[in-house]
């Protein structure tokens, strides 16, 4: 633009000297000034053009400096998205960040009610009764390098209980877990509470006193094969005591085309440390009742060591699970070890097309109905049937049976809510309350309900 400038100026300036070459003297003087009014015109016109090629240059400069600043902050602003936290839900929102954190808060309700009815000359609590069975919160993620933590508490008793405060590696196949967990007492046991298809699981599992201790332990999986193991102190609510377990569970767990076959077993060996004792007791299936019919009171013991055999397929709509679990106890010298049993048989099918029961590494999972209420559904629908076995009568110890004839009913609306409803007859010899007669073999039974969230 300067250029075209310049040269027109250049070119007006030569075709004035031209103009001005035959006039006479006096017209030549008039063009003489005339021509210098035009080249002083021409010199400021100049000198105007240069001043506005440095402006122009200086423009084109801030120009290319504003946009190599706004690339910058361009890089800037993408960079500062791409690592900031990023957020999804499911059930719970969940963040993400940038190296593979992630955080997640957890939850769950269960709430109960229903009755029980039991020989009202026993003296044992009869009647409607109902309680938050859990109330549980917590948080879980990941950590860059293949760690991860789990965090968890029960609120739903009068004092808040911890249930698992974990963290994890997991390489492939292996998993190490250190912090307070489940150790391996079988398929009933180490299923979530979310996921069983009674409101409480086996009553052997609640008799033999199984629960979250601390400590640390291996898994490890590869093909349809799963190991487990650990060491323990006691639950961190007990501690310090001189209480320490060895936990081992074997599973193989293959597929036939698309029937999941579950076989297993586990072994459980309990030092207790000097005086202590146990006692085995077992409510009437719900867990609203502080009755327990069966029930060993204290006796000592040196050490315990548990048996446990598992089985289970889920073929379709139809399941099966078998199980059996023998706790033997050794006691300090001079008394007889006693062997205590229990075991349990279930059979269950959903009555809605296309749903079936959730397995997952070795234990139960999550229903997911195929029409859930909410899209259109009316969710899955899930009847159950099982019968449940407990002998606490042994070498001298006479703490009671306990046969329990149980069916359900769930209706799972959504992967996250679920409303159960339990009967069993339950039937009772050397039970811990006699009746007026001084008998100790009667029925009893019971009704509960439970809704459930989870999140």
């Amino acid at each position: 633009m300067t250029h075209k400038i310049r040269t027109a100026l250049l070119a007006t300036a030569a075709c004035c000297a031209t103009l001005t070459s035959p006039l006479s003297a006096q017209e030549s003087l008039s063009a003489s000034a005339e021509l210098e009014a035009l080249k002083s015109e021409l010199a400021r016109l100049a000198a105007r053009v240069e001043q506005l090629e440095s402006e122009l240059e200086t423009v084109e400069t801030k120009a290319d400096e504003a946009s190599a600043s706004a690339q910058e902050s361009v890089k800037i602003a993408t960079s500062t998205a791409a690592s900031a936290p990023t957020a999804t839900f499911k059930a719970a929102p969940e963040l993400k960040g940038e190296g593979g954190w992630t955080f997640k808060p957890r939850g769950r309700i269960n709430v109960d009610a229903g009755f029980v009815s039991a020989p009202s000359s026993t003296g044992a609590d009869s009647g409607f009764d109902a309680e938050a069975r859990r109330i549980r919160l917590g948080v879980s993620g990941k950590i860059p390098g293949g760690f991860g933590y789990k965090v968890e508490a029960d609120f739903a008793e009068d004092e808040v209980a911890l249930t698992d405060a974990i963290l994890t590696y997991s390489d492939g196949g292996l998993t190490l877990t250190a912090g307070q967990h489940n150790n391996f007492q079988g398929l009933e046991e180490l299923s979530s509470s979310l996921h069983t298809s009674f409101i409480e699981r086996s009553a052997w599992t609640d008799a033999f006193g199984f629960e979250r201790r601390i400590g640390a332990s291996a898994a490890y999986s590869s093909g349809d094969v799963l190991i487990q193991g650990g060491v323990f102190a006691d639950n961190s609510a007990d501690l310090p005591n001189n209480n320490w377990s060895l936990d081992g569970r074997l599973v193989f767990a293959p597929k036939l085309g698309d029937t999941q076959l579950h076989l297993g077993g586990s072994i459980h060996h309990n030092m207790l440390g000097e005086g202590a004792t146990v006692r085995y007791r077992q409510r009437p299936l719900v867990h609203f009742t502080d009755n327990r019919f069966v029930n060993t009171d204290r006796f000592s013991a040196v050490s315990e060591t548990g048996f446990g055999l598992e089985a289970a397929a889920i073929s379709g709509p139809f399941h099966v699970s078998v199980e059996g679990y023998s706790q033997n106890v050794n006691r300090p010298e001079g008394f007889e070890d006693p062997s205590f049993f229990g075991g349990s048989v279930e059979l269950g099918y959903f009555l809605t097309k296309g749903d079936t029961r959730g397995y997952k590494s070795g234990t139960f999972n999550r229903v997911k109905p195929a029409n859930p209420v909410g899209a259109g559904g009316i969710g899955a629908v899930q009847a159950n049937i099982r019968f449940d076995h407990l002998d606490l009568n042994d070498a001298g110890i006479i703490g009671g049976t306990q046969d329990s004839y149980q069916a359900s009913l769930i209706w799972t609306m959504t992967d996250y809510t679920r409303l159960l409803l339990n009967y069993a007859l339950l039937s009772y010899d050397d039970a811990a309350f006699p009746t007026a007669s001084g008998s100790t073999s009667y029925n009893a039974s019971v009704v509960g309900v439970r809704a459930q969230v989870d999140f």
